[in-house]
C-alpha cells in the first residue's frame, strides 16, 4: 500500500526550511506511546468499523485507521463507484463489502463504529442515523452544515448514549497539548487577545480539484448526492469542488477556520460560542462561479476577549494561532510552538524623563536603578523557546482517541457539544459575511441574530 502524502506533509517538506523558526532554544516533543498502538490484539477483540465517504479525506482516514492494531474495515459506502474500488485497494481486501447506500452499513450488527467523511450537507443525516442505529461516529469537520443541524446531532448522541467525535485533529496534536499546558501554568498570564490565520495560494488549496475522469450519472448517484440541495443537472465540478458553494459546504470557515477555532478552544480550556462575529471578505481571486468567499476576515467576541481570524485563498501563509498575554506570547503553528516570554517591566529608566531638568533627571535615574536593578539569579527572561512536534500528521492520534473511546466508553475532548460550539462560530462568521452586518448568538433561541 502506498503511503498517502497529505497536503500538509507536502508543504512541510517543501517549505519548512524556508519558514522554519529560529530561537535560542529548541525542544523536541515526543508523544507518549499509547497502549492501544502497541498491544497485541486477539482475533476476537478486533474493532470493526465501516466508512462512509472514501474521497480525498476519507481515503486518508481509512488508510490511517486500518494501519492501527486491532482495527478492521468491513464495509465502505460512497455514491461514486470509483471509490468502492479505492476502498478495496486501501484495505487490501478485494472482497470488501461496498455500497452506494450507507444505511446498509448502519444495519449491520457486526460494525462497532462509523467513520464519515462526506460533504457538509450530509453530516446531520448520517450522524443522526448512525446514532439511532447504535453506532459511535467519527464525523469530519465542521460538525454541521447549519446551526439547527448541529443541535440535532448533539441530541442524537445524547439520546442514544453514543460517542460522536469531530475530525478537527488539531486537538490531538502534541503541540496543542503543550500549548494548553503552558497556558494553564500561567506562561502568558491571562489571555487578552488572540490572532488566528491561515492562507493558501494554489488551485488545490482553493478546492480546484480535478473530477474523476469517469465521473458520470452512471458512476455517481447524482440526485441522491444533492439530497436537500436545489436540484440541478449533473455537474462534476460541483461534486469535486463542493466547498465552493454554500448549498453543500461552509467555505473557508468550515474548512480552515474550524481547525483554528477548535485548537483555540482546546488550548484555553473553553467550550462555548462567541458572543458576536463581524466579517469582511469577498471573492477576489477565484472567480469560478463559487458563492463562498475566498478571503474571509472575522472579529469574534469571546466573553470580551477579541479573537481576530484571517483566512485567504490568495496568499500562502502558515497556520498560526497567537495567544497574547502580559507575561508572553504563544505562537502555535503547524510544525512548532514558539514561546516568547516578556518581562512586562521597564528595562531602563523611562524616556519620559528626557523632559525633566538635568538635575531632576539624574536624581530620578539614580533612584530608578537603586529600586529596579535586577538581582543576581532573578534576571528577567528574554529568550524564546521553540517546541517541535514528533510528527506533524496528527490524523492518526486523533483516530486513536476515537477508537479508544469506542472500546473504553471514556469521553472524548472533541465531542458533539465541543464540535457544535466550534461549528457555530463558523456559521456566525458566514452569516455575518452574507448579511453584511455584525451577528450575535442568542442562547435562548439557539439562533444567530443581527
Amino acid at each position: 500500500m502506498k503511503t498517502k502524502v497529505s497536503r500538509r506533509r507536502f508543504l512541510q517538506t517543501g517549505t519548512a526550511a524556508v519558514g522554519g523558526l529560529v530561537a535560542a532554544g529548541s525542544i523536541q516533543l515526543k508523544a507518549e506511546p499509547s497502549e492501544f498502538t502497541t498491544r497485541k490484539v486477539p482475533p476476537g477483540d478486533r474493532l470493526r468499523f465501516g466508512i462512509i465517504g472514501v474521497g480525498m479525506q476519507g481515503s486518508g482516514l481509512l488508510a490511517n485507521a486500518v494501519s492501527l492494531p486491532g482495527m478492521e474495515c468491513v464495509a465502505a459506502a460512497d455514491l461514486y463507484d470509483g471509490r468502492h474500488t479505492l476502498a478495496k485497494e486501501i484495505t487490501g481486501n478485494p472482497s470488501l463489502f461496498t455500497t452506494r447506500d450507507y444505511r446498509k452499513i448502519l444495519d449491520r450488527k457486526d460494525i462497532d463504529c462509523i467513520i464519515a467523511a462526506v460533504p457538509d450537507h450530509w453530516h446531520r443525516k448520517i450522524v443522526v442515523d448512525a446514532c439511532d442505529a447504535g453506532k459511535d461516529v467519527y464525523i469530519e469537520k465542521p460538525m454541521s452544515h447549519t446551526v439547527s443541524d448541529g443541535f440535532d446531532m448533539v441530541e442524537a448522541a445524547r439520546r442514544n448514549n453514543r460517542i460522536v467525535m469531530v475530525g478537527s485533529q488539531r486537538v490531538s496534536s502534541t503541540l496543542c497539548a503543550k500549548a494548553r499546558q503552558m497556558y494553564q501554568n500561567g506562561a502568558i498570564g491571562e489571555v487578552s487577545m488572540i490572532e488566528l490565520t491561515l492562507g493558501r495560494n494554489d488551485p488545490t488549496g482553493a478546492w480546484q480539484y480535478p473530477p474523476p475522469p469517469d465521473l458520470s450519472p452512471q458512476t455517481l448517484d447524482w440526485d441522491t448526492w444533492l439530497d436537500g440541495a436545489p436540484k440541478i443537472p449533473f455537474d462534476p465540478y460541483r461534486f469535486a469542488r463542493w466547498r465552493c458553494w454554500k448549498e453543500y459546504g461552509t467555505g473557508v470557515a468550515g474548512d480552515l477556520m474550524v481547525h483554528l477555532i477548535s485548537g483555540m478552544l482546546f488550548t484555553l480550556g473553553w467550550n462555548e460560542v462567541p458572543r458576536s462575529a463581524s466579517s469582511l471578505g469577498g471573492i477576489f481571486r477565484w472567480k469560478d462561479g463559487r458563492n463562498m468567499p475566498d478571503l474571509h476576515t472575522v472579529l469574534f467576541d469571546y466573553h470580551g476577549i477579541p479573537v481576530y481570524v484571517r483566512l485567504g485563498l490568495g496568499t500562502e501563509t502558515q497556520e498560526l494561532a497567537r495567544f497574547m498575554g502580559p507575561k508572553g506570547i504563544l505562537d502555535l503553528g503547524e510544525f512548532s510552538l514558539r514561546y516568547a516570554p516578556q518581562p512586562g517591566i521597564d528595562l531602563a529608566p523611562s524616556y519620559y524623563a528626557a523632559g525633566f531638568p538635568s538635575s531632576m533627571r539624574a536624581e530620578y535615574e539614580a533612584q530608578w536603578y537603586a529600586q529596579n536593578a535586577p538581582k543576581p539569579g532573578k534576571e528577567p527572561l528574554y529568550d524564546e523557546v521553540v517546541f517541535r512536534g514528533h510528527d506533524y500528521d496528527d490524523m492518526k492520534p486523533h483516530l486513536l482517541a476515537f477508537f479508544e473511546a469506542v472500546k473504553t466508553r471514556k469521553p472524548v475532548v472533541e465531542d458533539a457539544v465541543f464540535g457544535n460550539h466550534a461549528a457555530i462560530a463558523c456559521h456566525m462568521a458566514n452569516e455575518s459575511y452574507f448579511r453584511q452586518k455584525t451577528v450575535f448568538w442568542d442562547e435562548t433561541s439557539r439562533t444567530i441574530k443581527s
